[in-house]
């Protein structure tokens, strides 16, 4: 009887944790390696890119998940009160290192502690997102990698797409302050170029359609930084793009692959692979958040959709980077 009651009571406990699984925690390694907690702020090519090479710069230093690291997966769907939760939870659970990736994570999990290292990735400035004191020393218990991209150089690209242009779009989410920053530096760069600029904003994916549909009317292209909101529609910018023959240049190589036309631009997964390696050097004990500087992307590449290119009757081979 006391047999069949302690099997019982195995098969509840076995029905009750596969009840807890969702599609946004992911928890799975070896407890008795290292731990990493991260938080994702939302499912998109870039933001996705960034953990999975995350994952890939950890195993070529020798932290393989499944063997000797344990990873808790948190994905906040950009929900304010999801970050604000998985924090506390990620961070209730003290892992050797936490992985924050986009702005709003980050800030988030800082809110949660300042003891666990933190390493970040998809993080314009780091310093305007008061994460760390400065890049070169970061201070606290914050460090990573930066994904500011070399903007002028898009927008050279952008003009050289279109060299009669009168004005050029940007859209963004306003709300975004890594989006803010590298919206301000692209007008700047256009008007410097004398090109007029029109800027439109999204408070959120639902608005995007409306926005870009809008913008296209009265512009000959437009820029799109390297905005999450933007990022997680970038196949609904690109239909309006063909439908209204609109060159769409965006700070990502994902967005481009997701319905742009070109970027010279950051290869998230390299990105967070470099992160990985960052990650690695702290949990070995050879290097402190406080005192490692913010790395920016190792490299940018120019990448071209060549199925964009073709609905909007543009030569790919055309499209050339910018010097």
């Amino acid at each position: 009887m006391k047999k069949n009651i302690l099997v019982g009571l195995g098969m509840i406990s076995l029905l009750a944790l596969g009840a807890c699984g969702n599609s946004d925690t992911q928890s799975s390694g070896n407890t008795d390696g290292k731990t990493v907690g991260v938080l994702q702020l939302v499912k998109h090519g870039s933001l996705d890119a960034s953990y999975e090479g995350f994952k890939e710069g950890l195993a070529e230093n020798g932290y393989k998940e499944g063997e000797n690291l344990t990873i808790t997966y948190q994905n906040a769907q950009n929900n304010q009160d999801n970050l604000k939760s998985m924090s506390e939870k990620l961070v209730k659970e003290k892992p050797n290192l936490l992985l924050a990736i986009a702005t709003p994570a980050a800030q988030s999990l800082l809110n949660e502690t300042t003891d666990i290292p933190i390493t970040v990735t998809a993080v314009t400035d780091l310093t305007e997102a008061k994460l760390v004191s400065s890049d070169e020393a970061p201070g606290g218990n914050v460090t990573g990698t930066t994904d500011m991209v070399p903007i002028d150089k898009q927008i050279q690209l952008l003009l050289s797409i279109v060299p009669d242009a009168k004005t050029i779009g940007i859209m963004y989410n306003n709300g975004e302050t890594n989006s803010k920053i590298q919206a301000e530096l692209a007008e700047k760069a256009l008007k410097k170029a004398g090109v007029k600029v029109k800027v439109l904003t999204a408070n959120s994916t639902n608005d995007v359609q409306q926005v870009t549909t809008s913008l296209a009317k009265d512009v000959d292209g437009i820029y799109i930084p390297t905005d999450n909101t933007f990022a997680s529609a970038a196949p609904v910018v690109g239909e309006v793009a063909k439908e209204t023959k609109t060159p769409v240049v965006a700070g990502s190589v994902e967005q481009v692959e997701d319905g742009g036309l070109a970027t010279f631009g950051i290869d998230y997964h390299a990105l967070g692979k470099q992160t990985g390696e960052i990650a690695a050097k702290i949990l070995d004990g050879k290097a402190e958040p406080a005192t490692y500087p913010v790395e920016s992307a190792n490299e940018f590449k120019l990448i071209v959709n060549e199925e964009m290119a073709k609905a909007l009757g543009i030569d790919p081979n055309s499209i050339k980077e910018p010097k």
